[in-house]
């Protein structure tokens, strides 16, 4: 029997509550964060959680990171409270920064699903 969107939506928010950092990786994380992005001002980003709805979480608000030129920025990373590393997204492309600038994160979506 499948789960129903009701408790798939309240695990999707108790997840939103533990992921408190966004992170920029360059080069796969792995299952610890590995590849983090290090110099030119950056540091993690906090993110804001919108309410779950029919299986899915969204941030509501863009988060931005100064990116140092000579990087390539190809993974977004997630930490707990911890700060433990919880997951990752791949960009594809990787995203090459020859001049410093920034890169903004516009959106994280989570989905849930039951089959």
């Amino acid at each position: 029997m499948p789960f129903n969107t009701t408790i798939l939506n309240t695990a999707l928010e108790a997840m939103a509550d533990r992921i408190v950092s966004v992170s920029l990786h360059t080069g796969n994380p792995g299952t610890t964060g590995a590849n983090e992005l290090t110099g030119g001002g950056y540091t993690r980003q906090t993110p804001t959680w919108g309410t779950a709805a029919a299986g899915v979480i969204e941030t509501t608000a863009s988060m931005v990171f100064p990116i140092a030129a000579g990087n390539s920025i190809s993974y977004v990373g997630l930490w707990d409270t911890g700060p433990v590393f919880v997951g990752s997204a791949q960009i594809s492309p990787a995203e090459i920064f020859n001049n410093d600038g920034q890169l903004t994160v516009q959106e994280l979506t989570i989905t849930a699903t039951s089959t």
